[in-house]
């Protein structure tokens, strides 16, 4: 492992989005998992941009050729935003259940409570994945909003953006596109499919909108709210005003929430 201590200024985000993170109090330590790809960095520096005193962690588990040198475009992006680095090494053996046994190397040289760059996207990800190996009506859970998954309520395509504006190119992972693994065909192929498919029936299309609107926040929204969202959803109106002074509109085919 190495380590050092940053030189950098805290990065200017747009409050907005910061807004609907779940870092910790200002001054916190936190240690972000940084893979370098858009989440992670952009997890890097929401946590810069809400005062904790943050440091990006890289695990290498030695799968790719030129993966050791990934590490060094994590601690240039670190030192930029202000952060500090480590950098861990792992051995992973390439066969079965690669994805389950890299997890387990990262959490086992990561300190608990390590904030991870899982997104909406991501959530979403999970809970068909869960639904595929028959986890039932505990698999809808999915993984819970705080602290350790502090940008959950972010879309992938707004971290992407963020990096663009603050200039952070992201790392590109070719595994996040390899067919073998369960999750990117549920990315490239399932979701893309479901998007095709005409609208959900309506009792299932107010659960996800409120499983949606509930992320990142403390309490579950009102069915008004969620019948708002529904017409926005269909067509009928550009956009709505919910609880808590945030609002919905669609844009692309696609709603967007706004605090």
């Amino acid at each position: 492992m190495r380590d050092g201590r940053p030189a950098g200024g805290a990065p200017v985000v747009e409050a907005g989005l910061l807004a609907r993170c779940r870092f910790p109090p200002a001054g916190t330590p936190l240690v972000c998992a940084v893979s370098g790809g858009a989440d992670s960095l952009a997890l890097l520096a929401l946590a810069v941009a809400a005062g904790c005193r943050a440091t990006a962690a890289h695990v290498d588990h030695g799968l790719r050729a030129g993966s050791a040198a990934e590490a060094d475009v994590v601690e240039a992006a670190a030192r930029r935003l202000g952060a500090g680095f480590a950098a861990h090494r792992v051995a992973v053996a390439p066969g079965a259940n690669l994805e389950a046994r890299a997890r387990d190397a990262r959490r086992a040289v990561l300190p608990p409570g390590t904030a991870t760059g899982h997104t909406a996207d991501d959530q979403a990800e999970t809970i068909i994945v869960n639904l595929l190996r028959g986890a039932g009506l505990d698999g809808l859970a999915g993984m819970r909003p705080g602290p350790a998954k502090p940008i959950l309520a972010l879309r992938r395509h707004e971290t992407r953006a963020l990096c663009g504006q603050l200039g952070l190119v992201p790392l590109d992972d070719p595994t996040n596109r390899d067919p073998a693994f369960v999750r990117n065909r549920v990315r490239h192929e399932v979701i893309p499919l479901l998007d095709e498919v005409a609208g959900a029936p309506i009792p299932l299309a107010r659960r996800a909108v409120r499983r949606w609107l509930a992320a990142g926040v403390d309490h579950p929204p009102a069915a008004a709210d969620v019948e708002r969202v529904l017409v926005v959803a269909a067509g009928e109106a550009v956009a709505c005003e919910i609880a808590g002074g945030r609002r919905v509109r669609r844009t692309a085919g696609r709603l967007v929430l706004d605090p």
